[in-house]
């Protein structure tokens, strides 16, 4: 459903949230490990989370990646999809027909689009604060 690359952004978005939640920001080697993602994969992915204002990236000897806790609650599952992916994942067909819409629908058109919103909806309410903290309760894992 997700590309790779979103798959590994929304695993390093949360790595990074949990570790800011620790008062630590985190280098793109220790990311990279932490999802299990090449280095340099990694290092566009994150420069496209951090175009986005979803991490912060800091240079020099301290540097590192982070998210500002108070904005943690704030970053939302489909700003991550979105900035990696596009919005494809909400107007696109099921069986990836170009042509494929409520006049002309594919077979699965309809219950995909059920689902479809149901995953938008999902998305749009669970935030990386949330998730950082079912790491932390060790209630989830990245690997």
């Amino acid at each position: 459903m997700f590309s790779k690359a979103c798959e590994y952004g929304i695993k390093a978005t949360i790595h990074i949230s949990r570790q800011s939640q620790e008062g630590e920001r985190v280098s793109l080697k220790a990311v990279a490990k932490a999802i299990d993602s090449p280095v340099a994969f990694t290092a566009k992915i994150l420069q496209s989370l951090a175009s986005r204002s979803i991490i912060t990236s800091s240079k020099g000897p301290t540097g590192g990646y982070e998210i500002l806790k108070n904005e943690q609650s704030q970053i939302t599952l489909d700003r991550i999809v979105e900035a990696i992916d596009g919005d494809n994942i909400y107007i696109g067909c099921g069986l990836g027909l170009e042509q494929c819409n409520e006049h002309k629908p594919c077979p699965i058109h309809f219950k995909f689009v059920a689902i479809r919103n149901d995953l938008e909806s999902m998305l749009k309410s669970t935030t990386v604060h949330e998730l950082a903290n079912g790491l932390h309760e060790g209630l989830a894992f990245l690997k």
